[in-house]
This record gives structure tokens, sequence and C-alpha cells, in this order.
């Protein structure tokens, strides 16, 4: 039998849309640099498995210089735990912000969120101040925030979660009711806020979409299954293409894997045929919940280079994404007026 090979290079990007900036994220972005005169603290939350494509520049130029610290979540979904890999990979991610306080959390994992309350009961303000202090928690949709702030809340308090999480992005829509997380004998407590998820108003790279939308921080709606699955299989298959072998041998058709994950999964519809859109979806699920291989779709070493090379464009800025932003919607716009 012929060795398997693995794609080297993932052609399939065709028509992938480059954005999902949403009426929501747009005012949410707005509320948030209109109350920072009242914030001490922002907690910057982003994907472990996409470390640098969950990154979101608008938050650098939104923000400002209010201090903060950067918590990349789901860590558990990414790596295998205290891993040698886990603590290499960490020490690169660290390396991308020298200047601010970085950690790792899990999605199902209180204890990893004690440091945090640690640093912010130490850092975040003085503790004579009268009004308490107030921390802003930003991100992408879809990110783990409102899982983040329950933990927080758990662990500083001992209060059982106060707010609503699901699988798919947009469960937050405007910023939340401060949420109590640490308690202080003077009455200056640390107050958490939670804000809706905000998307970047132009991805550039149609990849990068395509990773953004295996994390869920676009709803599944947005890019076919199919082509996702597709760009998953690509990925699997260059860290461990055993990954999915009680469904199917190493293979690079996502289309015959799909119909063998639904025959063996019972997703079949009439006379026995094979659902392969809810197939598809089942089966990016599994990857999410950690059940087809953990690790990164970034390439860290490349993002070091990329970031070493003094000839390297900047990250677009706000004023340039949205100016994209607003073409693209304009000609889409006249597109269907063209087609009326």
């Amino acid at each position: 039998m012929a060795q398997f090979v693995p794609r080297q290079v993932f052609p399939n990007y065709g028509a992938i849309p480059r954005s999902y900036f949403l009426g929501h994220h747009r005012a949410g972005l707005s509320k948030m640099k209109n109350m920072l005169s009242s914030i001490d603290y922002v907690v910057e939350c982003r994907d472990y498995r996409a470390p640098v494509t969950s990154i979101n520049p608008m938050f650098e130029e939104a923000l400002g210089k209010t201090r903060r610290l950067i918590v990349y979540t789901k860590r558990d979904l990414g790596s295998i735990p205290q891993s040698a890999e886990q603590k290499l990979t960490e020490k690169k991610i660290r390396n991308f912000d020298p200047n601010s306080a970085v950690f790792f959390t899990s999605s199902s994992s209180r204890a990893d969120v004690s440091q945090i309350i640690k640093h912010l009961r130490n850092d975040a303000a003085a503790p004579d101040k009268l009004t308490g202090c107030r921390v802003m928690v930003v991100g992408m949709p879809n990110v783990g925030k409102s899982t983040f702030i329950n933990h927080l809340r758990n662990h500083g308090v001992g209060k059982a979660k106060a707010l609503k999480t699901g699988g798919q992005p947009g469960i937050t829509r405007k910023i939340a009711s401060p949420v109590k997380i640490i308690e202080r004998d003077s009455g200056s407590h640390t107050y958490v806020l939670d804000t809706p998820g905000v998307f970047m108003p132009y991805v550039p790279d149609a990849e990068n979409m395509l990773k953004l939308a295996l994390c869920g921080c676009v709803k599944d709606s947005v890019i076919s299954p199919i082509t996702l699955v597709d760009y998953l299989l690509y990925q699997i298959n260059l860290h461990d293409a055993q990954a999915y072998q009680r469904w199917s041998e190493p293979t690079n058709e996502a289309m015959p894997l799909l119909e063998r994950f639904a025959q063996q999964t019972g997703l079949l519809g009439k006379g026995g045929v094979p659902i392969v859109d809810s197939a598809a979806l089942h089966f990016i699920q599994k990857w999410r919940q950690g059940s087809i291989g953990r690790f990164l779709l970034d390439d860290l070493d490349m993002e070091q280079r990329r970031r070493d090379d003094p000839e390297q464009k900047p990250h677009m800025s706000m004023s340039q994404a949205l100016k994209i932003e607003r073409v693209t919607r304009k000609n889409k716009s006249d597109v269907n007026k063209g087609t009326d």
C-alpha cells in the first residue's frame, strides 16, 4: 500500500466571505471606546487554537493605553495538558506580547483562573479606590469570554455562573451588567463587564477566515460546512492523519470521509443516503470538543518570522478595515439591485 501523503497546500479558497462584522459588533466596539474613561483594566481573550488569527487588531486601536492582560482560552482543546509540546507552545505565544501579562485557561476547568484572580487582586487597582475596580473583557465572537467570567466569579466569590453561554457566536449582544469577582473588606470590590464579541470589519486572508469559522467565531451558516471540513481535514492530516481512523483510513478527500462518517454515526436520510451537511457539522463539532486531535491552526514559527521581518506590513488599521467593509457592502448591494 502506498504511503499516505497529506496536502501541503490548501487550494480551495473559492468565494470565502471575508467579513462577519455585524451591527451589534460595530455598536459594541463604539460603546467600549466610550466607556474607557471608567475602565481600569482590559482583559483580551483569544482562542488558544488560533492564537494569532483570533487577535483582533481593532482592539489595539480602539482601547488605547488602558492596562491590559491577555487570556488564551480553550487551552485544553488545542494541546495535550502538561505535555512538553504545550509548554513550548505557550512559551512561543508569550513572546508575541512581552509587555502584557499572559494567561491560559481551559474551557472546562475553573482552576486555571486562580492566577488571574491573584493578578487582578494585586495589580488591577489600588485597594483604597472607593468606587472599586472595573475590568472590561473583550475578544472575538464565541472566544469564551462569558465562560471565562463565570469561572472568575465562581473562583473569586464562590457564586454560580452569572452569564449565559453557548456554542454559537452572538449570545452576548450588548455590554452586560458588572459581575463581582473579587471582594475586599474596604468595599473596593473588583467587577468585570462582559462585552459583545467583535469581529474584524475585513479579513484579508481567506485562510484566516476558515480558521475563525472552525473555532466558531462566525455562525456555521456563513461558510459551507463541507468547505470547512475540507480545510479541517487538511489541518488534521498535517498533524495526525490517524485522528479520524475510527471512521476512515487517511485521505485528502472530504466527501468520501463525510459519507463514511454519516453512515457510521447514523446521519442518513431516506434510502440510507448520507446527509452530508449534517455530517459535516457533526464532524466539525467533534473537533471543537477535542475528539479529533488537539492542535493549533496557526503556525507560530511562521508568525515569529513574520514579526522579525522589518519589511512586513503592519496590521491593517481600523479605518482601512472599515473602509474596505463599507466598499464591500456597497458593491454587494449594487449587485443585488442589479439582479432585482
